[in-house]
């Protein structure tokens, strides 16, 4: 089972990779001292389980489980027992109280390979809604961007230009890891140099869609999954 730890205090950090390394089967896959580095993290390394703290600066763990589309099995790391009750509403594996100990977490570890083995959801598809945001960095902030925001985005080289109704960002993730962190419920990949809000689409033709008034080409191996976010038949023209 791959771990990463999410804390942003550096002691929390050493008593969770100490622990990790006396239990066979589990493997740090890495440490990330806030939100922003564990969204990168969660691209490249893609843990089993994440040991996640909730008091963080700028998003904090609650903020940040919420976000993810398809989240990993997590395990909440805190020294305050007030946000239990909301932890265990995002159906996190276990709350795991400061300072932990070695026996609580083995404890913690067997309710994770519990959970692995069942295969059951981290998030309940039918009892909880997917997010409507997504964090984009920003220089040395993370951005909230509602998905009603964002017209489409483009690709430009290995970054990223996300258009909203106002404004233009610019992402230091290459459009792939965009789609990736995206909801497919309300994102297409329309091109390879493309991806549009589903609901800002207001007309459309084999090669293009318009979003906002802005033509926006359609590639010949986007058309199906366009055509089948639309909920049209593949012929529709």
């Amino acid at each position: 089972m791959k771990c990463l730890i999410v804390d942003d205090e550096p002691i929390a950090r050493d008593i969770l990779k100490s622990y990790i390394g006396k239990l066979p089967g589990l493997e740090l896959s890495g440490t990330c001292k806030n939100a922003m580095e564990a969204y990168q993290a969660l691209i490249e390394q893609t843990p089993d389980l994440v040991f996640l703290d909730i008091r963080m600066p700028s998003v904090n763990g609650i903020e940040f489980l919420r976000s993810l589309n398809k989240p990993p099995l997590v395990i909440f790391t805190t020294a305050y027992a007030d946000f239990a009750a909301e932890g265990f509403d995002l159906y996190a594996t276990d709350y795991l109280l400061k300072p932990v100990t070695f026996e609580r977490f083995c404890i913690a570890i067997e309710r994770a390979r519990i959970r692995q083995a069942q295969q059951v959801p981290l998030i309940a598809e039918n009892n909880m809604p997917g997010p409507d945001f997504v964090f984009i960095r920003q220089q040395k902030r993370l951005i909230k961007i509602m998905y009603s925001e964002i017209t489409f985005i483009k690709a430009e080289r290995d970054y990223s230009y996300i258009h909203t109704q106002t404004t233009r960002l610019l992402s230091g993730l290459h459009l792939k890891k965009l789609e990736a962190l995206l909801s497919s419920a309300h994102f297409v990949r329309v091109h390879r140099a493309y991806i549009v809000n589903i609901g800002k689409i207001s007309s459309l033709s084999p090669d293009t869609v318009e979003v906002q008034g802005q033509q926006i080409p359609v590639g010949s191996n986007y058309r199906k999954q366009l055509y089948t976010a639309l909920n049209l038949p593949s012929g529709t023209s």
